[in-house]
């Protein structure tokens, strides 16, 4: 784990440390050979410099958040606002984890993908890559 990644999950609360040190080993055995780290101040993993999935701490919980999920098939993620193509899903404690659905989300995370790398450039349009 990144020093910056580390420093990160520790500070959190105790509970939400445990979900964020979770939602790492999760992320790192369903994206191996992902670039990852701290992106706008929270844990982003990456393909080809394209943003896939990453976690932060919110009021309402630790959210872990895959920027083309409102495309998944795999049930259990919520959409976004809809002017964009991520969506999310809220854990409370370690327990709320499910490993077979995050590595399902993760398996259709390299397969559908959104290009979120040149949105700047193409002035807020997305284009899907995959």
């Amino acid at each position: 784990m990144s020093k910056e990644i580390q420093s990160y999950n520790n500070s959190q609360s105790p509970e939400d440390k445990a979900i964020c040190d979770q939602l790492f080993q999760e992320i790192e055995k369903g994206l191996p050979n992902s670039e990852k780290k701290i992106w706008h101040r929270h844990p982003v993993w990456f393909l080809d410099g394209n943003p896939i999935v990453g976690y932060s701490k919110l009021k309402s919980g630790l959210r872990m958040m895959f920027w083309s999920g409102a495309d998944f098939s795999h049930p259990g993620l919520v959409g976004g606002t809809g002017k964009y193509k991520d969506a999310s899903i809220k854990f409370d404690s370690v327990s709320d984890i499910n490993s077979d659905d995050i590595q399902k989300w993760l398996k259709e995370s390299q397969d559908i993908q959104w290009d979120y790398k040149n949105i700047v450039k193409r002035k807020g349009k997305l284009e899907r890559l995959k």
